[in-house]
């Protein structure tokens, strides 16, 4: 699956769910599907950003990635666990977007995204940003890092489902 696939699904699925679908919190500490929608669309808005500063890059960057970095592109995602960050990196998602946001704003990330991917061959693949876990990645590495990311919150999608 490509980014552009994980991000659809989860595009074409917002129809089934109603209002209070989407903002139900099942119990304290548990995000609402929509919270899920929201986070996974300001991270991929996140790593498509730093794809973007690779290619305005001047200078190459010579190191590479953390061990962590390395496993989880090795492996081709992350393990099928809960990540949990941080407090301070932890903040709870916005619970608010009606259906029709969201709709739009994963359609504007999707478009986002493959516009990046058709970019691709025109970025340097030593001109990187570094990420706090995973290193230095290039701009092809942040937005495989959108999929992976996006397609570790299908788990947590068909969980709070179990919740309605």
């Amino acid at each position: 699956m490509n980014g552009k696939e994980v991000l659809s699904i989860f595009k074409n699925e917002l129809g089934k769910y109603s209002q209070e679908q989407l903002r139900h919190i099942p119990r304290e500490g548990v995000w609402s599907i929509g919270q899920m929608y929201d986070h996974i669309i300001l991270v991929a808005h996140e790593y498509i950003d730093n794809a973007q500063i690779c290619a305005s890059l001047s200078e190459c960057q010579p190191f590479g990635k953390t061990p962590a970095g390395e496993r989880l592109f090795e492996d081709g995602g992350f393990p099928p666990i809960k990540i949990r960050l941080p407090d301070e990196m932890n903040a709870p998602p916005n619970n608010t977007d009606s259906k029709e946001i969201l709709e739009t704003r994963m359609e504007e990330v999707i478009e986002r995204l493959v516009q990046w991917e058709s970019n691709l061959a025109l970025i340097h693949p030593n001109k990187k940003v570094e990420h706090g876990g995973f290193g230095w990645l290039n701009a092809k590495e942040w937005l495989e890092l959108v999929e992976m990311h996006s397609r570790h919150h299908l788990r947590q999608k068909k969980e709070l489902e179990n919740f309605l």
